[in-house]
């Protein structure tokens, strides 16, 4: 054989038999060892570069209990580059263990032991230093490593931490509640021992009434059969003859024997039944108890009957009996059962029940027949102590006036109020006339303080005038010395008469070439003001608003007014006064202009305001300044109320919410009783009303304002156009935006939205696209009544006016049989038209009233006939015609009617 060959052949068989050797030692070594992987390596930094070949093998585990276990082998050469001579030698086969054993075991040999430094080096491994960069990125991942370990032990601190307070905090928690747990039993065990004590002692007080009972039976026993013996040993010693008689000692001796055994003879305790109450422990049981209802029965039977006797005095209490009082209540209150009063109605004739409504009469009348003292209050109560007591004079202090300007319209009173506080309040009303009613305060050059409130002075604004009037000192009376009196001016004079205050007179517009100052005063003379320039008490000033001509001499009338009228007030109170004007703003809710009369208003302040009530969340001075407190005569701006309150309604400070709440809801219902009673009445004066109503057209409409005082002036504007045939019905007033709630009730009664000086959102409008609800915007009140007042006369039924054209008499009656009845005729007066109404005359009474058929003169048809012709008419559907009639000729025209 060919020695190459042989060597392979040699080389072959070697490799085979040292696999399955190692093979062999990795089975043992699975066993023995829980290493996943060996690997021979050099010790050299750099490895070298090698071609590998790999061989896979498997080798099977068997378990106890018949488990097994399939491990894959993988067998790796390494050749290292050097002398072909030690290729061979150099290869060490490495294994790799791919899965691990289930338990571990002890460290495993390894495959082949490394080879030494010296092999190594005689193979031509390499050996070098690291660079540094090397070290400089091993130094960088070293701290990298390091600085992770620290966070991730910090963190782990830190969720320690956590978990050991969120333990503590469920340790405490379980700690109060078994703390909790166990005072609740322990309340319970109270609860139950005081129980059964007052059970105990209820039992041991009914059993000691059984005995004291029993015992009484057992005396009044022996004494009525001692009786009987006594009685009958003295008949038998009282009979000589009777043999019984010599026996008597020995018979009273004997029965004397007998009480004292039986005395002496211990009682048995009351037994006491135990066990469950059955029918025939029932029937078995001798000396059953007594009950406790039994008990109680009796004592009410004693109770009753010592009453009647008048061995116990009744207690007398004072009822307090309101308006109405239900009978439970009522027994309550004199502390008796519902049933007994019950009976005492029955007994008086009146069949009720424990429910049952009374009247304070019959209230009173049976708390007085019971022996009670009575006390009437009523719901108006609530309303008592709210004002408080007069002030005294030592607790008056000096206060500014109240000052009002009144006038005409356009005479100025704005612009006369502007010059003095140098503002512009004219440029921001609607149309330059005023519409709401204003406050304001201003400060004199030596200190002094004039609050002025402005009215308007249009016709429609009535209310807000009236109002001025009521909580002012002085009026100013402003007259355009152009103008003269006007009506408004006559009203203003008429509400500051009613009102009991001074007047002082401004004639302004003096600037004017066609002013005449003294018209103005002479023309006074006739409503009863007398100016002092003529001899009167009433002062006069010429100013001139637009000049600012004589405004210090205005003021100086107004402080000289002032200290004749002595106006004083107490600060150091609660605050009092009145609403000048309400209104809703979008983003602060309700908010009050409030005149302080007396007292001081001071922020946080609870107060009752008419039917609303609210406290105060900030207040704010005429010129938008927030303030903290409010003296007397202060005008304020307030909010926090909980709804818009009523212009000219009355403030008052109290002491809580809930009496505030408890007042406003009580004149709340007031006045929506007063609602009610209006539209709800059964009278026959008030069912003729509505009948007559039924007939009048209505113009149903929602309106919304920015103010309370501009609705009401609106409405009460509308309310005087109202007729008998047409009027204006309000479904709706409010304050504020118009909402999508408005348009849907004005969409359920076909009635249009007015906004006075407010928009409608953008949900109101969408709805009213959707029900076609009209809505119209007004910034003017003359132009709103206008457009109103134009609705209602379209509404009046038209005018008919008629028109006499002439009279013809019936000479000759023709009947034809195509057209019925035919009437000869002679025009007498006028002329006859064809088509016109006519009338038939017999003995100047009207008979017919109808149309004219037919009007012809001869065989020709005409339109119409004069005086002094013939003519043949026939009447539509009539022909009760006689000679000597007369035919009245008439027409009648349409007119449109206007309010």
């Amino acid at each position: 054989m060919d020695p190459g060959w042989l060597g392979l052949y040699v080389l072959c068989s070697f490799h085979e038999k040292k696999k399955a050797h190692l093979a062999s030692e990795m089975q043992i070594g699975d066993w023995m060892s829980d290493d996943v992987e060996t690997e021979t390596k050099p010790k050299s930094g750099r490895r070298p570069l090698t071609l590998r070949r790999t061989e896979k093998g498997a080798v099977k585990q068997s378990f106890s209990h018949g488990r097994s276990k399939t491990v894959v082998v993988e067998t790796k050469r390494r050749r290292v580059l050097g002398a072909k001579s030690d290729a061979a030698a150099s290869e060490t086969p490495t294994k790799v263990v791919k899965k691990k054993t289930l338990t571990p075991k002890p460290a495993a040999k390894k495959a082949a032991p490394p080879p030494e430094e010296d092999d190594e080096k005689k193979q031509g491994a390499v050996l070098r230093t690291l660079s540094e960069d090397e070290k400089q990125a091993r130094a960088e991942a070293l701290a990298k490593s390091r600085r992770e370990q620290e966070a991730r032990a910090k963190q782990e601190a830190a969720e320690r931490a956590d978990r050991e307070a969120r333990e503590a905090e469920e340790r405490a928690r379980l700690e109060a509640e078994r703390q909790r747990v166990a005072e609740e039993e322990a309340k319970r065990a109270s609860e139950a021992e005081v129980r059964r004590k007052a059970e105990e002692e209820a039992r041991l007080a009914l059993e000691a009434e059984e005995l004291e009972r029993k015992q009484r039976s057992a005396a009044k026993a022996d004494a009525k059969d001692k009786g009987a013996d006594t009685e009958k040993d003295r008949k038998v010693e009282a009979d000589p003859d009777n043999p019984l008689a010599q026996l008597g000692g020995r018979l009273k001796t004997r029965r004397k024997g007998v009480e004292e055994r039986r005395d002496s003879k211990p009682k048995e305790p009351v037994r006491r039944r135990t066990g469950k109450l059955t029918i025939a422990n029932a029937l078995d049981d001798d000396e059953r108890q007594r009950s406790l209802a039994s008990v109680k029965r009796a004592r009410e039977r004693e109770k009753s009957a010592r009453l009647q006797r008048g061995d116990v005095q009744r207690v007398v209490r004072e009822v307090v009996i309101p308006e109405t009082i239900t009978v439970q209540e009522l027994a309550q209150r004199m502390s008796m059962r519902a049933v007994d009063l019950t009976k005492e109605l029955m007994k008086q004739g009146q069949m009720v029940t424990a429910n049952e409504l009374l009247d304070a009469d019959t209230a009173q009348l049976i708390v007085e027949d019971l022996g009670h003292t009575v006390k009437r209050v009523s719901e108006a109560d609530v309303e008592e102590g709210l004002g408080g007591e007069p002030d005294k004079d030592e607790d008056l202090e000096p206060r500014p006036p109240v000052v009002t300007i009144m006038g005409h319209v356009d005479h100025g009173k704005t612009s006369l109020l502007d010059a003095m506080r140098e503002t512009d309040v004219v440029a921001g009303e609607a149309g330059g006339i005023t519409q709401h009613i204003g406050a304001y305060q201003i400060e004199t050059e030596d200190g002094r303080k004039i609050s002025f409130l402005d009215t308007p002075g249009h016709a429609a604004f009535t209310q807000m005038r009236a109002r001025g009037a009521e909580v002012t000192d002085i009026v100013i009376l402003v007259v355009a010395a152009d103008d003269s009196i006007m009506p408004q001016t006559e009203e203003a004079i008429s509400h500051a008469k009613a009102a009991e205050v001074p007047i002082i007179v401004a004639i302004n517009k003096i600037d004017k070439p066609e002013a005449n100052a003294d018209k103005v005063r002479t023309d006074l003379l006739q409503h009863e003001i007398q100016t002092e320039s003529l001899g009167g008490d009433v002062q006069d000033v010429e100013v001139s608003a637009l000049q600012k001509t004589n405004l210090d001499g205005l003021q100086e009338a107004i402080l000289l007014q002032s200290e004749l009228l002595e106006l004083k007030a107490n600060p150091n109170r609660e605050a009092e006064g009145a609403v000048v004007e309400a209104r809703l703003d979008k983003g602060r809710g309700a908010v009050a202009t409030l005149l302080v009369q007396r007292g001081t208003l001071k922020r946080g302040d609870i107060m009752v305001v008419g039917a609303e009530w609210g406290k105060v969340r900030a207040m704010t001075d005429d010129k938008g300044k927030t303030i903290q407190e409010a003296g007397p005569a202060s005008p304020v701006e307030v909010l926090g109320l909980n709804g818009v309150p009523e212009p000219g309604d009355q403030f008052v400070v109290v002491d809580s919410e809930a009496r505030a709440r408890e007042v406003a809801e009580f004149r709340h219902r007031q006045r929506r009783e007063k609602e009610v009673a209006k539209s709800s009445g059964t009278s026959l004066d008030q069912m003729m009303a509505q009948l007559q109503d039924s007939e009048i057209k209505e113009l149903p409409i929602v309106i919304k304002g920015d103010v309370q005082g501009s609705v009401e002036a609106i409405v009460s504007s509308l309310e005087k156009m109202s007729t008998d045939e047409v009027r204006v019905r309000v479904l709706h007033t409010g304050v504020g935006g118009i909402s999508e709630s408005d348009v849907i009730l004005a969409g359920a009664s076909s009635a249009p939205v007015i906004g006075f000086n407010v928009r409608a959102n953008k949900g109101a409008r969408d709805e009213a696209e959707r029900s076609g609800v009209e809505i119209r915007y007004y910034s003017v009140i003359y132009d709103l009544i206008d457009d109103i007042k134009g609705v209602l006369s379209g509404m009046l039924a038209p005018e008919l006016r008629e028109t006499f054209l002439g009279n013809a008499e019936i000479l000759e009656v023709f009947s034809i049989s195509k057209h019925g009845k035919v009437a000869g005729c002679r025009v007498t007066e006028g002329k006859v038209e064809r088509g016109a109404k006519v009338r038939l005359i017999r003995d100047d009474v009207v008979i017919h009233e109808g149309e004219l058929s037919q009007l012809k003169r001869f065989k020709d048809d005409v339109q119409e006939v004069p005086a002094g012709q013939e003519c043949g008419m026939s009447f539509a559907n009539y022909e009760d015609m006689k000679v000597g009639d007369v035919i009245e000729c008439f027409s009648v025209e349409t007119v449109t009617r206007t309010l």
